[in-house]
């Protein structure tokens, strides 16, 4: 039985780029109501821009700030009365050999892959309770594989999948879904990224953008909690 998602509202952390606003644009191309947030506000409205809509809310957030998180699910709610989605996809990668890797990059990317994921659902849960909503958290394939000058970046996605699948567990007695998605190498501005057409064999954003909209239509007696997604082919 799938579901209508038309009307719903979402909450999209990173939304400004890559594969936060290739799930924003699927999303509104289902119907959705969209929020994006990024730390900056000019990137945001660029990313407004983009996605060629004046229905789609922007706004300036650092996820490590929990207080940061509040405002914006405040602002989601004023402007559109609820809140049914959230998709906490902001992330930071920084790779060095661990006896290289800084405090200050270690500190980023708890701070913001795994802290930040923690005050996205701690800021919105209520709602989510309210509404039977879903929370999806974007890991990698680096949160249950890992490699060589990732130690930091395996250590904050090893914990945002573990930390999911918790959630998961506290929470579906109150009608929420879980999930998280463990994307493989993605054609995105990740780490600076700019991408072109060599990245053609890699996961699309729109991909990730589709997968999500088919877990927001599943049938609500059925959750997968943990998707892992390859590209078909390695270059």
């Amino acid at each position: 039985m799938m579901q209508n998602i038309e009307n719903k509202v979402a909450y999209i952390t990173g939304g400004t780029k890559g594969i936060g606003l290739g799930i924003a644009r699927a999303l509104m191309e289902n119907g959705v109501k969209v929020a994006i947030s990024g730390r900056n506000i000019q990137a945001a409205e660029v990313a407004k821009q983009t996605l060629g809509s004046e229905n789609v809310l922007v706004l300036q957030a650092d996820v490590r700030n929990f207080e940061d998180e509040v405002r914006a699910v405040e602002q989601v709610i004023k402007t559109f009365g609820k809140l049914d989605v959230v998709i906490a996809n902001a992330g930071i990668g920084k790779f060095a050999p661990v006896d290289e890797l800084t405090l200050e990059d270690w500190n980023a990317m708890i701070d913001t892959n795994l802290t930040g994921v923690f005050h996205t659902l701690k800021a919105t849960v209520d709602q989510l309770k309210q509404n039977k909503g879903y929370y999806i958290s974007m890991a990698s394939l680096a949160g249950t594989n890992f490699f060589a000058q990732a130690a930091g970046y395996n250590a904050s996605k090893f914990g945002v999948v573990g930390f999911t699948q918790a959630a998961m567990l506290d929470l579906r007695s109150y009608g929420i879904k879980c999930t998280t998605i463990m994307p493989g190498s993605v054609s995105s501005e990740f780490n600076g990224h700019i991408p072109n057409e060599e990245d053609a064999w890699k996961i699309q954003p729109a991909d990730l953008g589709q997968i999500v909209v088919d877990l927001l239509k599943m049938n609500p007696n059925v959750l997968p909690s943990k998707i892992e997604v390859r590209p078909t082919k390695v270059k």
